[in-house]
């Protein structure tokens, strides 16, 4: 993967922007790669009618999915966007830059910012990102919570470039859940995954309440906790 692709984009120039080097990025190559093995390990499972709405590229579009679905978010990207290029909003700081490089490592590219520092010229790349035709991914409880809370920045977003959003849902026959303020989840290896694909359009978006209220509860009725607690070992 070159550097063209991987590159993060920097959503304050001025601002500096922390970047993993050395020893650092070989253990998130391991990691990314073991990532890669594990997601290509598990069974998808979805429905016709998500099947369409996970696959259709004719138009940029905002995905969206519960911060505790994250592992779930390269594979799909991987089997249904069909290599379409995929940005993330990742903080500039220290932390961020592990992120960034790791999600460089699954093949996802960054734009480097922050929803709270800076927020105004975050979303302003990320609208820019959707216009020139590339999706975006955006976890509405990130980066701390509250789990399942969701933030208006995303919808935002989506209106100003006038794109539909992609609602994710990922529902475990066997994960391990995480002692993480979201939960976090990691399907088993080799485990059936039901993956749902639901899209909102730009008219269902127009009113910013309503929007956000649609967009909780219709995330919270494609990603059903009750069917993934673990039969082993929570950690």
């Amino acid at each position: 993967m070159d550097s063209a692709t991987t590159a993060p984009v920097p959503a304050n120039p001025s601002a500096p922007v922390h970047r993993v080097r050395g020893w650092q990025r070989v253990v998130l190559w391991t990691l990314g790669l073991l990532m890669r093995v594990w997601g290509a390990t598990l069974r998808f499972e979805t429905t016709p009618g998500s099947l369409r709405q996970l696959t259709k590229t004719d138009e940029p579009v905002a995905m969206v999915l519960w911060h505790n679905r994250l592992f779930l978010g390269a594979e799909i990207f991987r089997r249904f966007r069909q290599g379409r290029p995929v940005y993330a909003l990742v903080s500039a700081s220290k932390d961020g830059a592990w992120l960034a490089a790791f999600f460089a490592m699954a093949g996802l590219r960054t734009v480097r910012g922050s929803s709270s520092h800076h927020g105004r010229e975050a979303a302003l790349l990320l609208v820019n990102v959707l216009k020139a035709g590339n999706d975006i991914g955006i976890t509405p409880d990130g980066p701390r919570g509250p789990k399942y809370e969701v933030k208006g920045g995303g919808l935002v977003v989506a209106r100003r470039a006038q794109v539909p959003i992609l609602l994710l849902g990922g529902n475990f026959e066997s994960a391990w859940v995480l002692k993480s303020w979201d939960q976090f989840c990691l399907p088993r290896p080799f485990s059936r995954v039901r993956v749902t694909g639901e899209l909102l359009s730009v008219q269902q978006l127009a009113d910013r309440h309503a929007g956000t209220d649609l967009i909780a509860s219709r995330l919270a009725a494609i990603n059903d906790d009750r069917t993934h607690q673990p039969s082993g070992l929570v950690i």
